[in-house]
């Protein structure tokens, strides 16, 4: 049986953990996508460390981002099991980064919409494996430790993921040119002049609208660059009526929040490259909003 723990080791596991929750919230959170979700994985971490044999761990920050990366893993089925009775696109919860740009990690890499959206189509083991190399510059060595691999097959699943991500890595252009596109894109799209519209977007632009059912939200995605300018013109006299549009950072990237009755109603964003706007992504689920802050209020 366990020997009773004095209140001062219960008191430091609480300040170390503490110390590090934050990294943990960003592990789970880009690797499952919901703040609940992440919120889940610092729980059940923080339940794993309060009954460890904290005395023989000599490297708290590796045990608890270790705990943190397997419980993630083993998440990803049941999240996305959820996800297959979710009505329309899903799209990962917007996060505010306002005051922690890289959200727990060494840099805010795995944090952009474009990527996030990517690491879904990889395996949670290669998810892992790139989170814990490009956003918490972990070695290789440490890397594989907690992926129970081998430093080689480490390697080579970091380097699939790289190759995966490339093209959305590449190809973003800097948030300054972000925050120009949406705003040039909201004043088009509330004159609802198909003409601009077209002008900012991508040949190959896709909209994406998460509403879980939600009323006004599309079911499915839009593509194309006529088809897109088309679409968000055909709800310019009625959507932006009576909303008022504020700023924030959501994810590292510029999002306009929309605000009615002092309810945010929908965040939306782009992920654009040389070519325009190439990802307009609108997020409507009041669930996935109750976490963003009202700004300007």
């Amino acid at each position: 049986m366990d020997q009773p723990r004095d209140a001062h080791d219960l008191e430091h596991a609480v300040a170390v953990f503490d110390a590090h929750r934050r990294r943990i919230f960003g592990i789970g959170y880009r690797m499952l996508g919901t703040v609940a979700d992440a919120e889940d994985i610092v729980q059940e971490t923080w339940i794993r460390w309060q009954n460890a044999d904290r005395a023989g761990i000599h490297d708290p920050a590796a045990f608890l981002a270790t705990i943190a990366t397997r419980l993630s893993i083993n998440a990803t089925q049941s999240a996305h099991a959820r996800r297959e009775t979710y009505i329309g696109p899903w799209l990962p919860e917007p996060v505010n980064t306002d005051d922690d740009p890289a959200l727990g990690a060494e840099r805010g890499e795995a944090l952009g919409f474009a990527i996030l959206l990517m690491l879904e189509k990889l395996t949670p083991t290669e998810r892992a494996a790139y989170i814990l190399r490009e956003a918490l510059d972990y070695p290789y060595e440490r890397i594989a430790e907690v992926i129970s691999a081998s430093v080689a097959s480490t390697r080579q699943l970091v380097s699939r993921a790289r190759k995966h991500l490339e093209s959305a890595r590449r190809a973003a252009v800097a948030a300054t040119e972000q925050r120009r596109l949406l705003e040039a894109f909201l004043v088009a799209a509330q004159k609802g002049d198909v003409s601009d519209l077209e002008r900012l977007f991508a040949e190959d632009v896709i909209s994406y609208t998460d509403g879980n059912g939600v009323k006004l939200a599309a079911r499915i995605p839009v593509a194309g660059r006529s088809r897109v300018a088309k679409f968000v013109a055909a709800f310019s006299s009625h959507f932006w009526a009576g909303k008022r549009i504020d700023w924030i950072e959501v994810n590292g990237q510029p999002a306009a929040t929309l605000t009615e009755d002092g309810r945010v109603t929908t965040i939306v964003t782009v992920s654009a490259r040389d070519d325009g706007i190439h990802q307009l992504l609108w997020v409507m689920s009041p669930d996935k909003l109750a976490n963003i802050a009202q700004v300007g209020a």
